[in-house]
């Protein structure tokens, strides 16, 4: 017979559906059950309490913030004012380890395959991310959308039609004009095919419904060179790279790239006031950290870099580098960065563009 169960514990389960073996109670199976039930909720918990403890104490060592460009270059000057401002306001070193190679793809790729634990970060270029993978889908190491978390977008680079004196256009509505006139015969120089200046020159003959000759450089330097020298006659240029000659008279700004006019090119329109409605090009940058980071470490960051970003004097280190200080959340980030590939990967549809 089963032993009889005592009045003072009401039992929680209906009685008629209650198995009673040989030396057990239905008070021993609730206690049971509710010990199993307790585990779980621990389990659950668990992961949760643990990636709180890790944000709060972090970071406890130092991070390593991979720039996937050699040194001296805007990617790699912004990286490094910002990781000197995180290291004075989290309390450790964030080093900037230069990692180039494959158009960036190379470093992107191995801060992709980093543990996700807020030690590795990417100081990334994340227009020319988002060119490489669309134009070379197979090779590049990292997939744009998946293999990071995205921390923040930190700055933007405008770019901007510029022109030889000599060519007689003096605002972009009449370049236009001047291509429709000799199809195929104004060159566009760009620093190279895939670079930003060149998908940017895909979109204006698309978007423009123009015909003009594209001529691929090995960077914008002997690019520019050329433009000045009249072997080519027009470029889509960042306007870092453009802004001094202009200022020099050696060519002729038309139209910026950016939905607002840029400072240090005063009285220079914009492409869509201009006469290109909905051509908006610049070149975007951001620090990303590997796919599944933990969000508090994330967002620890991002609240680190709106300090750091809001503050006059890094403004003004990134405008040395013709870079406009940006701030994101970590979701906005994500969605410019989804954005730009979907763009970027059009265009290059569109215009069927390949890069052997």
């Amino acid at each position: 017979m089963a032993p009889k169960h005592s009045g003072s514990i009401p039992d929680p389960l209906p009685t008629q559906e209650t198995s009673v073996t040989q030396g057990s109670t239905p008070t021993r199976a609730r206690r049971a059950l509710l010990t199993s039930l307790g585990l779980c909720g621990a389990l659950v918990l668990a992961p949760a309490a643990w990636a709180q403890a890790q944000a709060q104490g972090y970071p406890d060592k130092p991070v390593r913030l991979v720039v996937p460009y050699p040194p001296g270059g805007a990617t790699d000057v912004i990286g490094r004012v910002l990781a000197q401002q995180l290291s004075e306001k989290l309390g450790q070193q964030f080093i900037v380890d230069n990692r180039a190679g494959a158009g960036g793809s190379l470093g992107a790729g191995q801060v992709g395959k980093s543990p996700a634990d807020g030690y590795t970060l990417l100081m990334g270029a994340f227009t020319s991310h988002s060119i490489n993978a669309a134009l070379q889908p197979r090779t590049v190491p990292f997939d744009i959308e998946k293999s990071f978390s995205m921390v923040s977008i930190v700055g933007t680079v405008p770019l901007v039609f510029v022109v030889n004196p000599e060519v007689k256009a003096n605002t972009l509505g009449e370049l236009i004009a001047l291509a429709k006139a000799k199809p195929g015969s104004l060159a566009f120089a760009s620093a190279g095919n895939g670079s930003p200046q060149h998908l940017s020159t895909e979109m204006f003959k698309r978007m423009a419904g123009v015909d003009v000759l594209h001529v691929p450089y090995k960077g914008s330097g002997p690019a520019m060179t050329d433009l000045i020298g009249g072997q080519v006659q027009a470029m889509i240029e960042t306007a870092p790279a453009a802004q001094g000659h202009v200022k020099a008279g050696k060519l002729r700004a038309l139209a910026t790239t950016t939905t607002e006019a840029v400072a240090s090119l005063p009285g220079v329109p914009t492409a869509a006031s201009a006469g290109l409605p909905g051509f908006t090009v610049s070149s975007m940058f951001g620090i990303a950290a590997p796919a599944g980071t933990p969000a508090d470490i994330v967002n620890k960051l991002n609240a680190a870099l709106k300090d750091i970003l809001a503050r006059a004097d890094v403004k003004d280190q990134l405008l040395a580098q013709g870079a406009i200080a940006t701030h994101t959340s970590p979701a906005d980030a994500a969605k410019a960065v989804s954005a730009e590939f979907a763009k970027w990967a059009k265009v290059i549809k569109d215009g069927n563009i390949v890069v052997e």
